[in-house]
């Protein structure tokens, strides 16, 4: 990412009733700024199958208008009910495949490390995911916490791509010092 240019994220929070869709941009200092939220309201849907095609069209639809450069979802997390973890896939599975129907590839983060990332602390609890959302985003209206959920997935993105680039960096500021080194020896 160049000097000036800007990566625009898409974070999703997968649900069988409701899946969060949340879009920020990301400058090359690292600041974020919301562009995007909400959620799908899936409920309305006659049958399971239905909830699934409305995934996939309504966030075919948010990528051909908003254009993102990277996509981030939330993993699915292991549910005491099985057909509710069953559910939850399907869907996660019906936004990934949207999103590669798109040609964009799909980063994946536990709700553990997101919570991690956006909060400080991997217990933290969905209040403390909406108002910590707000506030990085400078956003005074209350988020709903599906919308916040997927938001917080694209920050996740966002500093996990920031320290990857430090990273980067880093190596090569040490690959040029060793190299720098190493032709100082043999003045020597």
């Amino acid at each position: 990412m160049g000097e000036g240019s800007t990566i625009r994220i898409l974070g999703i929070d997968p649900g069988s009733q409701r899946t969060g869709v949340g879009i920020v941009d990301v400058d090359a200092t690292g600041r974020a700024v919301h562009v995007f939220h909400t959620a799908l309201t899936l409920l309305a849907n006659d049958t399971f199958s239905l909830r699934l095609k409305q995934i996939f069209d309504e966030l075919g639809a948010i990528v051909a208008e908003y254009r993102p450069h990277e996509v981030a979802i939330e993993r699915v997390f292991m549910a005491r009910n099985p057909d509710s973890a069953l559910k939850l896939g399907q869907a996660r599975g019906a936004a990934i495949c949207a999103i590669v129907h798109h040609g964009l590839s799909v980063a994946e983060y536990s709700a553990k490390e997101i919570k991690q990332s956006v909060v400080g602390g991997g217990g933290a609890e969905k209040r403390q995911v909406q108002h910590m959302v707000g506030m990085l985003l400078n956003i005074e209206r209350k988020i709903q916490a599906d919308a916040a959920d997927a938001l917080a997935v694209a920050l996740t993105h966002a500093h996990a791509r920031a320290s990857a680039q430090r990273l980067r960096a880093g190596g090569a500021l040490a690959t040029r010092a060793r190299g720098s080194t190493s032709s100082w020896r043999s003045f020597r």
